[in-house]
């Protein structure tokens, strides 16, 4: 096994636009990442096998460079294709870092606790995603719905309706009733 003797690339995903990669570049800099070698995905899931910012960093990884990421995580979500990425990146001579649990694939040791980092992180998904599911389950049950309250009850839409068949604008209409006007537009039909 040769050891890395290339460019250090970094690779970022934040999977919203609402969150920001602050961090995972503050973990890149202490491992020294260039910001020039700095590879991102943003608002894109890591379910996606294919997705911008890692398709380039993978197109300019050479042998003997070390693709370094905050987490094992913001590689991919599915062990299956991180597993299979660290292999094929390994067999190429390419190596990942993760930074945060001081891991590298550039030995053995590294290899396998990458591969069981990448296990346990989909099993903790796994878990997240079933206790979600059990909780909207047993909120139904009693009668909770999720999502957010309705601003209009049915008479509030049956005025909104009246008024506006009555030809009332509908700004006018949204401030009678207290609500925006994209509501009047959203609970009325035009004629």
């Amino acid at each position: 096994m040769t050891t890395s003797t290339g460019t250090k690339l970094g690779y970022l995903r934040v999977s919203t636009g609402k969150q920001d990669e602050s961090l995972q570049h503050e973990k890149l800099d202490e491992a020294g990442v260039l910001k020039r070698n700095r590879y991102i995905d943003h608002g894109v899931s890591g379910s996606k096998t294919s997705r911008p910012g890692l398709d380039a960093l993978l197109a300019d990884a050479q042998p003997g460079d070390t693709i370094a990421v905050y987490k094992l995580d913001r590689l991919g979500r599915s062990t299956a294709h991180v597993a299979k990425m660290i292999a094929d990146l390994t067999e190429q001579g390419i190596f990942i870092e993760s930074v945060s649990d001081g891991l590298n694939s550039s030995t053995p040791t590294g290899r396998a606790m990458l591969n069981m980092l990448a296990i346990f992180a989909e099993m903790e998904r796994s878990f997240i995603q079933e206790r979600t599911v059990a909780g909207l389950q047993a909120a139904k049950a009693q009668g909770r719905t999720g999502g957010r309250p309705k601003v209009t009850d049915s008479a509030q839409t049956r005025q909104a309706q009246k008024l506006r068949d009555a030809g009332e604008s509908v700004p006018d209409i949204a401030k009678a009733l207290g609500v925006s006007i994209a509501t009047v537009y959203r609970i009325t039909k035009s004629k």
